[in-house]
């Protein structure tokens, strides 16, 4: 069974950094693709950045383009996202994700980790 935990959170205030992990445990076969999504409060959950599994292609929410880094350690079983100049908007609870199928990039994942809380003062 394949489980996900995420790790990194906490309260940061704007313009600041954190560095997001993720730890893959079970087995997982083929390429796996992991990628990183949030939900804020009264908002539904959205895409923000998603890396294929040799890290050969990444993709990211134009809402963090250029602020946000995705990275993995296959040999760590480990997915990071780095994310600097944060923002109050950035605040939410961050979710890592892993599936199978390369297509559609950004969505058809099929194990979350529960998540963990982002906070961005102002």
């Amino acid at each position: 069974q394949v489980q996900l935990v995420e790790s990194g959170g906490g309260l940061v205030q704007a313009g600041g950094s954190l560095r997001l992990s993720c730890v893959v445990s079970g087995r997982t076969f083929g390429a796996y693709k992991m990628g990183w999504f949030r939900q804020a409060p009264g908002k539904e959950r959205e895409f923000v950045a998603v890396i294929t599994w040799n890290g050969g292609s990444t993709a990211y929410a134009d809402s963090v383009k250029g602020r946000f880094t995705i990275s993995r350690d296959n040999a760590k079983n480990t997915m990071y996202l780095q994310m600097n100049s944060l923002k109050p908007e950035d605040t939410a609870v961050y979710y890592c994700a892993g599936g199978y199928r390369l297509a559609p990039l950004q969505s058809e994942f099929d194990h979350w980790g529960q998540g963990t809380q982002v906070t961005v003062s102002s």
